[in-house]
C-alpha cells in the first residue's frame, strides 16, 4: 500500500508542489493533514454539490463548521444568503441578506408574498485557483486530491489571496493573523468522514462528491440536472455546484 510520504513524493514530482505544500503534508501535526494510513490523495478528486431547492436557511452547516473548525465568532468558512424579490417593481435585483452569516438562520420573516431563497457559499475549491497564483511565498496551494489550502505556518498574512478570491470566502485569522477559508474539513474527509456541514444539514441540501469515483452519485446530479457555478465567467475550475441556481445569484 502506498503510504503517505511517498504519494507526497509522487505529487511533489508530477505536479511540482511548492516547498508549503510539502512541509504541510509531512507535518504531523497539522489539523488537516490526510491520516497517514489508508488514504491515498491520487484516488480522489473532491468536489461538492448543493441543491438550492433543498436549502431552508437555518444555519445549521454555519453552526456545523464553526464547531468543527474553532472558526472565531464573526467570521464564516460558509455562510447562506438569502436572496427575495426586489423591494420595488422597477428593481433590476432582488434584496440580498445574510444576518451574522446566517449563524442563527433568518431569524426574521420574508417580506409578505415575497419569493426567496437561500445559498449556501464557501470556498469553491478552484481547480485554477487565483488565491494561488498571487500566494507570494507558496503558502497557498493545490493538493493532488483537488483542494486548495494553506500552510498557516508560511502564510505572511499579506492579504493577497484575500483580494484575489473572487467568491469572498477568505478571511484574516484575527488572533494568528494568516489566512484562512474552508478546507472541505480536509482532516474528516481524508478518513473517510464528510464535511461538517454536509453533516449535520438537515434536508441533504450539501452532499460531498468524488469526482475520480465513478459510482459516486455527483455524475448523475451533473448530468440529469440544471448545474451552474458561480461566476462562471471567473473560469476559475469552481468545483461547487449549485442545482436550480438563479441567475440573479453573484
Amino acid at each position: 500500500m502506498t503510504t503517505r510520504r511517498e504519494a507526497i513524493k509522487t505529487a511533489a514530482r508530477l505536479l511540482v508542489l511548492t516547498p508549503a505544500a510539502v512541509a504541510y503534508f509531512e507535518r504531523p501535526t497539522s489539523a488537516d493533514a490526510p491520516a497517514e494510513s489508508k488514504y491515498d490523495m491520487a484516488k480522489h478528486w473532491w468536489a461538492m454539490s448543493i441543491d438550492i431547492e433543498k436549502c431552508i436557511g437555518c444555519g445549521n452547516c454555519v453552526r456545523g463548521c464553526a464547531n468543527e473548525n474553532a472558526v472565531p465568532r464573526g467570521y464564516f468558512r460558509t455562510w447562506v444568503e438569502r436572496y427575495q424579490a426586489p423591494a420595488y417593481p422597477d428593481e433590476d435585483h432582488p434584496e440580498v441578506d445574510s444576518p451574522d452569516g446566517a449563524f442563527n438562520g433568518f431569524p426574521e420573516k420574508k417580506k409578505d408574498n415575497a419569493k426567496s431563497f437561500f445559498v449556501p457559499k464557501l470556498c469553491n475549491q478552484c481547480a485554477h485557483s487565483p488565491c494561488v497564483q498571487v500566494c507570494p511565498v507558496g503558502a497557498t496551494f493545490e493538493t493532488p486530491d483537488g483542494l486548495v489550502l494553506v500552510d498557516q505556518t508560511y502564510c505572511l498574512g499579506c492579504r493577497y489571496c484575500v483580494q484575489a478570491c473572487p467568491y469572498g470566502c477568505r478571511y484574516i485569522h484575527p488572533e494568528k493573523q494568516t489566512v484562512d477559508k474552508c478546507t472541505f474539513c480536509y482532516h474528516r474527509i481524508s478518513k473517510g468522514l464528510v464535511t461538517a456541514c454536509v453533516e449535520v444539514c438537515p434536508t441533504g441540501a450539501r452532499t460531498l462528491a468524488d469526482l475520480k469515483d465513478p459510482k459516486d452519485p455527483i455524475h448523475a446530479f451533473l448530468r440529469d440536472n440544471p448545474v451552474q457555478v458561480l461566476k462562471p465567467h471567473m473560469a476559475t475550475g469552481a468545483k461547487v455546484y449549485y442545482k436550480s441556481l438563479d441567475e440573479s445569484v453573484r
